[in-house]
């Protein structure tokens, strides 16, 4: 699924889900009523009045622009952020975004015509009771209780899917041809392999004492070969925590961390204990637990299916972005904006990042 089409299907649900997102751009430009005018960007174009922008005629309504501000809003107030103040870059910058959005998506519905796709009711009304199951349990009292708390109708609820169903038709259509070849895979992880490879680890234990406490580190290094407990004195003395609740304990994958500690962490016999040893953080004391796992380089047979979805992914990305482009650019000419509402450069679609994973959107990916 392209960023493109992620972002349109998790926006185009936001009414119905109330989803708490990361991060989403949408601001309004004041509660009061927007004149009808020419855009001073495109003077051809007529803007109507209420309207934020027209594209070919048809207007991306203020009325829809102010839901996804009041909905955008309440995401903001739900985790504690401070929504931009107006007048500042970021403020302008989530405007734009979302005018933006609302412009991409009556592209969409204009091309939709064009390459023949169309939603039909009875398809919205499916999606309609899968989202109601998925996040009420079919409950419609519940449901309707928050349709009132974000302050939509069901009628935007509607208009959101079918947005939603119609992008991820036209991204179906668009990519159908998209293909990755099996020598390209095998090429992928030929020319990639130390994506594919796990460096060598051990397991060991250690006991972290400050720069300036030498004596203290002889000091647990002597107790230590007379046989005292390891993880005792890490959990008594160690200035490391995280690892101190643990016994000392940690995975040293090679590389991950400082030279000075793995010299010794990898030199060591199982189960021998070694002389304290100075880092930036203080000095060590290091035992290892087992035996060095040696790296592995996963056999292309494993990782063949995860790399075609990689490549795929990606292919299918370009074509819907190059797509995006392309019908932007053809309604360029007959795209206006209201005083106010126009981007000062071209505008990305708002970052969604975090919808996918509270499982609140179906990318139909």
């Amino acid at each position: 699924m392209t960023a493109f089409a992620v972002r349109s299907l998790r926006l185009a649900t936001l009414s119905l889900l109330g989803a708490t997102l990361l991060a989403l751009g949408a601001a309004c430009g004041g509660d009061g009523e927007v004149a009808a005018g020419t855009d001073p960007s495109n003077p051809e174009v007529q803007v109507p009045a209420d309207a934020v922008a027209v594209v070919d005629g048809t207007p991306v309504p203020k009325a829809t622009y102010d839901r996804l501000f009041s909905q955008l809003q309440s995401a903001y107030e739900a985790q504690g952020r401070e929504f931009p103040a107006v007048g500042t870059p970021e403020y302008e910058q989530l405007k734009n975004q979302t005018v933006e959005y609302l412009v991409d998506r009556v592209i969409r519905e204009k091309e939709a015509e064009v390459l023949g796709i169309e939603v039909t009711e009875q398809e919205v009304q499916e999606r309609l009771a899968e989202l109601k199951q998925q996040f009420y349990e079919g409950d419609e009292q519940k449901y309707q209780e928050e349709l009132e708390a974000q302050g939509v109708t069901e009628e935007d609820v509607l208009a959101d899917i079918r947005a939603q169903l119609l992008s991820r038709k036209i991204f179906d259509q668009v990519t159908g041809d998209v293909t990755v070849s099996d020598a390209e895979v095998r090429a992928y992880y030929d020319e990639n392999v130390e994506q594919f490879t796990t460096p060598e680890s051990r397991e060991v234990a250690h006991i972290l004492v400050d720069a300036d406490d030498k004596a203290l580190a002889d000091d647990l290094y002597q107790q230590l070969l007379d046989g005292a407990d390891f993880a005792e004195l890490a959990k008594k003395y160690s200035t490391d925590t995280g690892s101190a609740e643990q016994g000392g304990k940690l995975t040293d994958v090679r590389g991950n961390f400082l030279p000075e500690f793995e010299e010794v962490a990898f030199s060591l016999e199982t189960g021998e204990i070694g002389k304290p040893v100075k880092s930036q953080f203080g000095w060590h004391i290091i035992t290892a637990l087992e035996d060095t796992k040696p790296e592995r380089v996963t056999p292309f047979e494993e990782v063949r299916d995860s790399i075609r979805a990689q490549l795929l992914d990606e292919r299918r990305n370009a074509a819907m972005l190059d797509w995006v482009r392309e019908a932007r650019e053809k309604y360029a000419d007959s795209i206006g904006y209201a005083v106010g509402f126009a981007p000062a450069t071209t505008a990305t679609l708002p970052d969604l990042t975090g919808a996918a994973e509270t499982g609140a959107v179906d990318t139909g990916s």
